[in-house]
């Protein structure tokens, strides 16, 4: 079975490095752009979207599960520009490094493709990766708050709701994005490209117009994310959700459009549906149709074997001989699998 996970991980101990140098740039830079927009729940501020933890995600599903410490090293950097470390800090680096650990072991395990190819993959990004993995950052940080007397008792499960949200939100918009840019092909066809950017500028203004608009047109968003999932797959679905997501963010955070008159309560509720409601529409629609698509490809293919198999025997010739499948490094058929599966061979957990 081809498990594509991400590359070949490093041999080098400098080209770890330099690895884990970038992971720990991305993953801070991410965190300064998640914490632009915040929101306080039961005293304890938390944001819509975190988006770090889709970083790290998509960082050890490329580069390999070695570049951990990256995420630790980020997300120490990112607590070190808020506030003077205690020992809470301790459980806030453990859980966001143990989340994105075991999300890319579950994703591992369930033989996910990074290209999400396969409704499958979409569905083990969402279940495995977003809502279950996310759990242990939320529940970790959370609890380690309020044994250090950081957090009241009685505002764990808010502060958690809103935690776990705000992380299995990351992963649903900003992994795919970061997997499928990893993998798209520039430039595109100049017929595609006026395409992509009337998408753009219909995209630009309708958002913003279905955002901000005092009635509830939210819903005027969802032909646009469709729109993108059939003409431009996971890149530009993905895209038009992480737009139709800031906008909303912004909105809610402010207190205006659709968000206006809501208690924080209320506005972190209404814009976590939204968001989740939009990224999943994107992710799993795109997974269908490229599934569609390679389904579609393999019958053509198959069909012209076919066809000049007949040819040939109608002619009283013997077959052509079938090409052998490609065969990579790591030993998939099909050319799609991982060259950083060949780590596991000397470490089964794909950890040294």
């Amino acid at each position: 079975m081809a498990a594509v996970v991400g590359i070949a991980e490093p041999r080098r101990p400098g080209g770890l490095a330099v690895r884990v140098a970038a992971v720990a740039a991305c993953y801070y830079a991410a965190a300064r752009l998640g914490l632009l927009r915040e929101l306080t729940v039961e005293g304890a501020v938390v944001t819509p979207i975190w988006p770090p933890t889709g970083v790290a995600v998509a960082a050890l599903l490329i580069f390999g599960l070695r570049c951990w410490p990256g995420v630790t090293l980020g997300a120490f950097l990112a607590v070190l520009s808020l506030t003077t470390p205690g020992v809470e800090v301790l459980g806030v680096l453990f859980g966001n490094t143990a989340a994105p650990l075991c999300a890319a072991l579950l994703l591992r395990r369930a033989g996910f493709r990074t290209d999400l190819s396969r409704l499958r993959d979409g569905l083990a990004l969402v279940f495995l990766a977003a809502l279950a993995a996310m759990l242990i950052s939320a529940t970790v940080g959370a609890g380690f708050l309020v044994l250090t007397d950081g957090l009241p008792a009685a505002s764990f499960w808010p502060v958690w709701l809103a935690w776990w949200v705000g992380d299995a939100m990351g992963v649903l918009i900003v992994t795919p994005l970061l997997l499928s840019l990893h993998r798209a092909r520039l430039p595109l066809p100049l017929g595609r490209r006026r395409e992509a950017t009337a998408l753009a500028v219909v995209a630009c203004l309708l958002v913003p117009l279905a955002v901000y608009s005092p009635i509830s047109t939210l819903f005027l968003v969802y032909p646009v994310v469709i729109w993108a999932a059939l003409r431009f797959q996971l890149v530009g679905s993905v895209l038009c959700a992480l737009l139709t997501s800031v906008v909303a963010t912004v909105a809610a955070t402010d207190g205006v459009g659709a968000f206006a008159g809501l208690d924080r309560i209320e506005v972190m509720l209404k814009l976590q549906a939204f968001n989740g409601a939009t990224a999943l529409t994107a992710l799993l629609l795109s997974a269908v149709i490229i599934e569609q698509r390679n389904t579609r490809d393999s019958v053509e293919k198959a069909c012209q074997e076919l066809v000049e198999v007949l040819e040939h025997l109608t002619a009283g010739e013997a077959p052509p001989p079938r090409p052998r499948p490609h065969t990579d490094e790591s030993g998939d058929s099909d050319g799609s699998g991982d060259p950083g599966d060949t780590d596991d061979r000397s470490s089964p957990s794909g950890i040294p």
